[in-house]
């Protein structure tokens, strides 16, 4: 049997680990970020009580048709329920199971443990164990570009390039290049014609999505798309100087996008929100995008990275590819627009993404919702025929888990991410997955590509003077009026446990100590104040 590869803080090399891993984290920052909501971050967000009681009655629902046998299991610990009550959360809202790996399969707690609720994104679980077992931890994206006119002498398209998307979730500038690169190579550096995207591939019932609340620019609610480049989102970087200028980056670049910069370096305070810090940006006349920045920036506020999701993902990736097709040295006379690759139009680049196992390491480090989203809906075209649907993407996965010996009693996915007021999952059926894929040939890979506690990832701030830093590999989950934690602790001892938490309730920020307490009592080894299993 796999055994997780958890790390004992106090080894040396741990703190080897966690010097590499700044690296990473620092690089996956804007990542995590612009994929954590709003409402998630303790901001409030607009109300949704209509939402949640559509949530209630589903999850009501859903109980009826759930059988599995509650199985007798201890209470939790102390410091558990003792944070609870600091936090004014009754134990009804929380639902809580620990197992023993290798174990009889008797809990050591069962609390709630087959009452659906939220899981955020703990959901993404389902998603990526699914999509390693389905596809496979090799598997590629394909970007393809194909040509139909001729090729003068001096390497100019007369006619249409297309650009065929089938769902890379990791589309950023230093993917795509290569494709720019391999078009140039087949000897085409210029374009008399249409740029064409082909966007096929997942189903026109999956774009224009509501957004999960009202702050449509905010990178977290940035929907799939077939050509999805850069998580779609526009990373401004504003470095104040003494001289009264600020200096405005943008990342990526886009050849559409001109920059209004009025903003002017004071002398006061750094205080509040910095509202000059954030862009209006607009579509203008002549196909132009403007981000515009006006008002006052105190020096004392150092820089500052504000990242926004402004565009629609055709516009977005159009002008992604052109501004690097020009930095190549390529020219573009035509317009842009979408529609099908013709049969008769050849082949001059395919751009293959990163190994499946690398992307299901950044959406479950980072918890990025719109990666995950791509990768549900890439299961369902992948195991059916394209395009892809949530309805297919969901039968697909849901065929997988039964054959697997999971009934996952509970569960409604809607679109794979957890960043949604619809999906439900019982802690027992987590409970359940996770001891499943502990012993699947993907062990490894989905288990190293959960955050682990004081290190990286979602969990790198927490835990990190406790016992459990190091030793647990935790999904987190973060939504208004949720909290939840899932994954896997290497006890004191030497034994391994799953732990599943949800807590759904409108006081649950403040009860993500509970969580704490729980996973450092398991990594203790999970002492029962009743019978032992």
């Amino acid at each position: 049997m796999y055994r997780a590869p958890f790390l004992n803080r106090k080894n040396p090399l741990v703190k080897r680990w966690r010097a590499a891993a700044t690296l990473v984290i620092s690089a996956a920052t804007f990542t995590f970020a612009m994929n954590t909501p709003v409402e998630a971050r303790g901001s409030g967000g607009p109300k949704a009580e209509a939402q949640q009681q559509t949530a209630k009655r589903a999850a009501a629902k859903k109980s009826k048709f759930n059988k599995r046998v509650v199985v007798p299991a201890g209470p939790l610990p102390a410091t558990v329920m003792a944070a609870l009550a600091r936090a004014h959360v009754p134990l009804s809202s929380m639902s809580v199971v620990v197992e023993r790996i290798g174990g009889n399969g008797v809990p050591l707690v069962a609390i709630n443990a087959n009452e659906p609720m939220m899981p955020a994104s703990t959901m993404k679980l389902v998603t990526t164990y699914s999509g390693l077992s389905l596809l496979g931890p090799d598997y590629r994206w394909k970007t393809t570009a194909y040509a139909d006119g001729e090729v003068d002498a001096n390497g100019v398209l007369h006619g249409n390039l297309y650009i065929q998307g089938t769902g890379d979730p990791k589309l950023v500038p230093e993917e795509l290049i290569d494709l720019v690169d391999q078009i140039r190579r087949n000897g085409i550096t210029g374009i008399d014609g249409a740029l064409v995207l082909d966007k096929r591939y997942f189903d026109t019932s999956t774009r224009d999505l509501p957004a999960f609340d009202a702050d449509e620019s905010a990178p977290y609610n940035v929907g799939p798309d077939p050509l999805l480049y850069a998580f779609k989102s526009l990373s401004f970087t504003l470095t104040p100087s003494p001289d009264g200028q600020v200096a405005i980056d943008v990342l990526p670049q886009l050849a559409q996008l001109q920059i209004d910069n009025e903003l002017h370096v004071t002398r006061g305070a750094c205080a509040g929100s910095l509202p000059a810090a954030s862009p209006s940006v607009a579509q203008t006349t002549g196909g132009f995008v403007q981000a515009s920045f006006i008002g006052d920036y105190p020096l004392r506020c150092g820089p500052r990275t504000i990242n926004v999701a402004a565009l629609d993902h055709s516009t977005f990736f159009a002008g992604g590819f052109l501004a690097l097709w020009k930095q190549a040295g390529g020219t573009f006379n035509g317009t842009t627009r979408e529609g099908p690759t013709p049969v008769s139009a050849r082949l001059v680049g395919t751009h293959r993404s990163p190994v499946l196992s690398d992307i299901v390491r950044d959406i479950n480090k980072f918890s990025n919702n719109v990666m995950a989203r791509n990768l549900f809906l890439t299961i369902g075209a992948a195991m059916g025929k394209p395009p892809a649907t949530t309805q297919k993407s969901s039968a697909a996965i849901q065929a997988f888990l039964h054959r697997s010996a999971l009934p996952m009693t509970g569960l409604y996915l809607d679109n794979g991410s957890g960043l949604s007021r619809e999906e439900h999952i019982t802690a027992q059926s987590l409970a359940d997955l996770l001891t499943a894929a502990n012993s699947s040939p993907v062990a490894q890979v989905f288990i190293e590509s959960l955050p682990i506690a004081g290190v990286d990832g979602t969990m790198r701030n927490r835990l990190t003077n406790a016992g459990a830093g190091g030793n647990a590999h935790i999904k987190t989950g973060t939504l208004r009026d949720v909290r939840a934690i899932a994954g896997y602790v290497g006890a004191e001892n030497g034994e391994s446990y799953v732990v599943v938490s949800f807590i759904n309730d409108p006081r649950a920020e403040a009860a993500r100590a509970a969580h704490d307490a729980l996973l450092e009592w398991v990594y203790e080894g999970a002492r029962r104040t009743a019978s032992a299993e």
